[in-house]
C-alpha cells in the first residue's frame, strides 16, 4: 500500500554519512516536530538525479527556509558512504541531509519501491517528493516513470 497525504510516516532507520562513519537516524530524529521537504531519487550519481534533482534543492535552500521548512532531506536506496560521497560531490554541505536507505526498508514501507533490474540497479525508490510536518505527509508528488516534473524543488516550493 502506497503512503498518502494525511498518513504518518512509518518508523524506519536511515543511515547518514558522517566523518566518524555511518550514523543511524530514525524517522523521529528527522521528522518529529519539524517541517521537512523530503525527496527521493532512484540512485545517487545517476544522470537526472545529479544534473537536476539534487542541484534544484541545493539552489533553493534559502527559499525553503523562508517558507518555514526546517530541513531538506534526500533519500535513496544507497548506503551512507555513497550518499555522503554524492553530497560532497554536489557541495550540499549541511544544507541537505543525505540519507541512505540501504536495504530499502523505508522505501518498501511507504510503498514507493521500483524494480530497476533491467538497468542493473535492483530494487530502488521511485522518484518522489513530499512535505512532511511532524511526521505526517502534507503533500506527496510521485513521478511517472522516466519523468522529472512534480518532484522538483520549484514544484514543491509552489505547494508551500
Amino acid at each position: 500500500m502506497t503512503i498518502k497525504v494525511g498518513d504518518k510516516l512509518p518508523a524506519a532507520t536511515f543511515s547518514a554519512g558522517t566523518p566518524e562513519g555511518p550514523r543511524p537516524m530514525s524517522t523521529d530524529d528527522i521528522f518529529a516536530g519539524k517541517k521537512v521537504a523530503l525527496f527521493a531519487v532512484p540512485g545517487a550519481f545517476t544522470p537526472t538525479c545529479s544534473a537536476k534533482h539534487l542541484p534544484g534543492f541545493k539552489e533553493h535552500v534559502a527559499d525553503f527556509k523562508a517558507k518555514g521548512v526546517d530541513a531538506i532531506a534526500c533519500v535513496s536506496v544507497n548506503d551512507a558512504f555513497v550518499m555522503k560521497a554524492w553530497g560532497e560531490s554536489q557541495s550540499v554541505g549541511d544544507d541537505i541531509l543525505m540519507l541512505g536507505d540501504g536495504n530499502g526498508d523505508f522505501t518498501k514501507a511507504i510503498g514507493l519501491e521500483m524494480d530497476g533490474s533491467k538497468f542493473g540497479m535492483g530494487q530502488r525508490s521511485q522518484r518522489y517528493s513530499m512535505i512532511v510536518d511532524d511526521g505526517v505527509v502534507k503533500e506527496l508528488n510521485v513521478e511517472a516513470p522516466g519523468e522529472f516534473k512534480v518532484s522538483a524543488a520549484d514544484y514543491m516550493l509552489a505547494q508551500l
